[in-house]
């Protein structure tokens, strides 16, 4: 086996739990290179560090898999998998669920969701790419799903000078079926839609519109499938608008809410920041969601994104009937939970409006995150009571 030895020091961040040792970080190896392979990691005084997945080509050179002196084989995967899996059937969450988030549930580079019978997987670095059918054999035998389709098709697998794919890993079926969540039935589509399908982060954070919404007129802004808006309508709002700049999407949560019998929808396909700073919405809404997608994926781009979230809370604030409430998110993990609550605090100062904060909220309890890994607590919510 391949070893690797890291520069002085390097190895305290993984002790301390770390799942990532960057390319800098490593000082020299002992061995023939093998990109995708387990490497044992060693300190610079060559003491045992652990094992990880090794591609000299990535910037996450090693992704470690474990700090033990162990065997990596079948039955390690098949434990960890068991043990995430526990997790799960613990929160009993029903047939829409997380069920593997990489690094997070000590199985790097792997994300498995569970769509009812179905299950939607992506392989994101290449020492799991390289152990594909091992893994589908194991869902297999521990989940007896239906059928498996790969959403392979992200671009961090370019980093790991992986092609870009997707398409079925065990038996044919229609991609696009139909799923229950807080008994709202949703089309979820595993060929075409967002992530592996559906966002189930924000399963719970989608559920407790029903503490804000009743009898309000709602208005959910960036509703791709109509995720808040239907459950705004299923918590007896007065009436609700679900706002997306995507045709598609707006076809999705029609097609969504005569699915569950809704007559109190109204979607607008329209660009979702000219919507917010129309004068017409002015004192109009009770509830307002807003889910954007992630404005940066980079810290290059976190000033512009700002810039982004800022001027849609600023709208939102200015505008909501007074004693209304606002549900503001951020997907980036480079808008850090301080950094966010500072940028709705200057929106709200811009806004000449006095603002309660009511609740922070983060991903669903099956999108765990790391403790030592910051990068890993990516979606934030704040939910504010704007007078």
């Amino acid at each position: 086996m391949l070893r690797v030895i890291l520069n002085h020091g390097e190895e305290l961040n993984v002790l301390n739990g770390f799942p990532w040792v960057y390319n800098n970080e490593v000082h020299h190896f002992i061995g023939e290179i093998c990109n995708g392979e387990v490497v044992r990691v060693e300190s610079d005084d060559y003491r045992f560090i652990g094992y990880g997945f090794l591609n000299v080509n990535s910037k996450l050179m090693i992704r470690m898999l474990s700090l033990k002196e162990e065997k990596i084989d079948r039955t390690f995967f098949k434990n960890r998998i068991e043990y995430a899996i526990e997790h799960r059937k613990n929160l009993g969450f029903d047939t829409c669920k997380r069920l593997i988030f990489a690094e997070a549930d000590f199985l790097p580079g792997l994300i498995v969701d569970q769509y009812g019978e179905y299950l939607s997987v992506q392989f994101l670095c290449l020492g799991m790419d390289k152990l594909k059918d091992m893994f589908i054999d194991i869902f297999i035998e521990l989940l007896h799903p239906k059928g498996i389709y790969e959403r392979s098709d992200v671009p961090v697998r370019e980093k790991e000078g992986l092609p870009l794919q997707k398409g079925f890993l065990y038996q044919k079926f229609n991609p696009r079926i139909e799923v229950i969540e807080h008994d709202i039935h949703f089309i979820v589509d595993l060929e075409n839609g967002q992530k592996t399908g559906y966002f189930l982060d924000q399963k719970l954070n989608r559920d407790i519109v029903k503490y804000y919404v009743k009898d309000k007129n709602v208005l959910d802004c960036f509703s791709n499938v109509g995720g808040f808006a239907l459950h705004a309508c299923k918590y007896g709002a007065n009436k609700v608008t679900a706002c997306d700049i995507s045709k598609l999407a707006c076809e999705e949560i029609q097609q969504n809410a005569l699915l569950n019998g809704f007559t109190n929808l109204e979607v607008v396909c329209t660009d979702v920041f000219e919507y917010l700073r129309s004068e017409n919405i002015h004192n109009t809404y009770d509830v307002i969601v807003l889910d954007p997608p992630a404005f940066t994926k980079d810290k290059t781009t976190v000033k512009k994104a700002y810039r982004g979230y800022k001027e849609i809370n600023l709208q939102a604030i200015k505008h909501i009937k007074a004693g209304g409430y606002l549900l503001t998110f951020s997907c980036s993990q480079h808008m850090t939970p301080d950094l966010f609550m500072q940028m709705v605090k200057e929106a709200a100062l811009d806004a000449k409006r006095e603002v309660q904060f009511l609740d922070f909220r983060i991903q669903a309890p099956d999108h765990p995150a790391l403790l030592m890994s910051n990068e890993q607590l990516y979606l934030k919510c704040l939910i504010l009571r704007v007078k």
